[in-house]
């Protein structure tokens, strides 16, 4: 069984996302926590520092948010009638960013589904802060949703990568088991530096052939250019349900998302966006 956290704000945006991803795991036995991090609008620094409810200042704060979740959950179990899906509601006094991380920590969660829009009238920023912090502190993955995405199954699914990464079992789970229930073909892509692959990108390029030796698996090597083209062109060429990378340190992952300018990248995404942390 999956165990998939769900945090909402209880907007159109986060409400697509978990539209999108009852609808993704329709086939499979999952629990879904649908989760809200709330704050009091008013508080001071005794309510902070000491504990909450002796001051009972959340107490409206946390009846509204377990009711907007408990609303939730009648209506997706209402909308959809899955026996697959059990939906739990956690409601909890904090931030967003800490309130994900202690959840996955606490509990076996498998990924995170967030939706995001980015920031307002920046059309250069593709996720908003708290979507990107989530992918740097959250030590499982995570699955950003764009709010203006309907659902459609991932048949097509465009994996970039610079073949650094010692791919793992455990690391690749989710993907293994998304591209087999949706019987999906595994577009690899890995933009050259102008050399031949070195020894260990063999390797890991071998490792990967052979996780994936049972489903549909294409290797796609473009001539030397930002990583940000390159998925640009590739989605221009086909079309493309879900982007897949993995956040390694020392990757273009890191680069891309974590230097100088935390939240900006240089193509539009449209589809939604899955983040593995390397090591799980």
């Amino acid at each position: 069984m999956l165990s998939i956290l769900l945090p909402t704000d209880f907007s159109e945006n986060s409400r697509n996302a978990i539209d999108y991803t009852v609808q993704l795991l329709k086939d499979e036995e999952c629990t879904f926590y649908l989760f809200n991090a709330y704050t009091p609008v008013i508080y001071n620094v005794e309510y902070v520092l000491g504990y909450p409810a002796q001051f009972g200042l959340g107490d409206a704060v946390r009846t509204t948010s377990q009711n907007n979740l408990n609303s939730i959950a009648s209506t997706l179990n209402e909308t959809y009638n899955n026996p697959n899906h059990k939906f739990e509601t956690v409601a909890r006094f904090n931030t967003l960013v800490s309130g994900v991380k202690e959840f996955v920590e606490e509990h076996k969660i498998d990924f995170v589904v967030m939706g995001t829009k980015g920031a307002t009238g920046a059309k250069e920023v593709l996720f908003g802060s708290n979507t990107v912090h989530v992918f740097k502190e959250v030590k499982c993955p995570v699955l950003a949703v764009p709010s203006n995405f309907s659902y459609e199954a991932p048949h097509e699914i465009l994996f970039p990568t610079d073949l650094d990464v010692e791919y793992k079992e455990s690391s690749l789970k989710i993907l293994k088991e998304l591209v087999a229930s949706n019987h999906a073909r595994l577009n690899v892509l890995h933009v050259s530096t102008g050399y031949e692959l070195n020894e260990k990108q063999v390797l890991n390029k071998q490792r990967l052939e052979l996780l994936f030796k049972s489903s549909a698996f294409l290797f796609h090597q473009f001539e030397s250019m930002e990583i940000t083209n390159a998925i640009n062109q590739f989605q221009i060429k086909q079309k493309i349900n879900l982007l897949v990378m993995i956040n390694n340190k020392h990757s273009f992952f890191e680069n891309l998302f974590f230097k100088n300018t935390i939240n900006q990248i240089g193509f539009t995404l449209n589809v939604p966006f899955l983040v593995i942390p390397s090591e799980l």
